[in-house]
């Protein structure tokens, strides 16, 4: 497998303060790689080091097979970046922007009304930028960062503060960035719903650690099944479960049961329910889970130890 990003053994401290710690990451080429985590999980300083923007205090990075801290010019040629503000000047237009940057970098005049095309902000290119919503101010963050044709696009939280209509089709966009312009997409967000509808692989951050990644489809699939079990009698139905040796939890409907993975979902719920009826108990409802990225992410460790972590990301490569 090709990767677009790799990251070997990445440390960041400020001071004594360990800020990232030990981070191989791997984002293969013409994925949507979806980087999770807190706010202060160490996210940003990651994708900073990414970009050759912070030096890591350890560890390497390559981009694009180019060596960041030996070529650092080289890779940002082959990287284009939004993050935090977009820094555009509002009495000029959306094109007169983007022909300043182009003209830094030293691009032709038609790469312009290429990016233009991209982000679907032609019609809207000479209007100023004080006129323009918020989602296309972000669209036109994103045309600045592909100018030049950069190999692969990092992204900081590219849907905050859009409304329900610009998060739709930001995700739209991202999700077909790839096909379209050949583009490997590195997303940060801490919104899981919308990662889960992008991203074809995944990176969970915990306390400075990459503690879990990998193929989103691979991860899902690798969970446990849940069964949500609806009786009239909640509590007396996960005490039984509980004491059959099921791994079961509460929740607002009922109660669930986690199946071990050699376990048979059938047969399991067919045996859980027979002993429910036999203690008296009506069974109004046995259905499996959804296996979601919320549980995938809650499911992760909060704490691993570095030998963990290890062992977690083998299993998802």
């Amino acid at each position: 497998m090709e990767f677009a990003v790799q990251a070997d053994r990445l440390t960041r401290r400020f001071g004594r303060l360990l800020a990232v710690e030990d981070v191989s990451m791997t984002v293969p080429t013409g994925a949507v790689y979806g980087f999770l985590g807190r706010n202060g999980a160490g996210k940003t300083t990651t994708l900073r080091m990414l970009l050759g923007l912070l030096r890591p205090t350890a560890g390497t990075v390559r981009v694009a097979g180019i060596d960041v801290a030996a070529d650092r010019r080289g890779a940002a040629r082959r990287v284009g970046a939004l993050l935090e503000a977009h820094g555009f000047y509002g009495n000029l237009s959306g094109r007169e922007n983007l022909d300043l940057t182009r003209r830094l970098l030293g691009l032709a005049p038609r790469e312009v009304d290429r990016v233009l095309g991209v982000v679907d902000l032609v019609a809207s290119a000479g209007r100023r930028v004080s006129a323009y919503s918020l989602g296309m101010r972000q669209r036109l963050g994103i045309a600045r960062a592909l100018l030049g044709e950069p190999t692969v696009l990092i992204l900081d939280e590219p849907t905050n503060g859009l409304d329900p209509e610009g998060i739709a089709e930001m995700r739209a966009f991202l999700r077909d960035l790839p096909r379209r312009e050949g583009t490997t997409v590195l997303l940060s967000s801490h919104l899981l719903s919308e990662i889960e509808l992008v991203a074809s692989h995944v990176g969970i951050m915990r306390q400075g650690r990459l503690v879990l990644q990998g193929n989103l489809a691979r991860l899902k699939a690798d969970l446990p099944t849940e069964l949500l079990m609806e009786v009239d009698n909640p509590a007396h139905g996960f005490a039984l479960a509980s004491a059959a040796g099921y791994r079961a939890s509460r929740n607002s409907e009922g109660f669930v049961v986690t199946l071990d993975r050699t376990q048979d979902a059938r047969a399991a719920s067919a045996t859980l329910t027979q002993a429910l009826v036999d203690n008296g108990l009506r069974v109004f409802a046995v259905a499996p889970l959804t296996r979601s990225l919320e549980t995938l992410y809650r499911d992760v460790e909060p704490n691993p130890s570095p030998e963990t972590s290890e062992r977690r990301l083998e299993a998802a490569r």
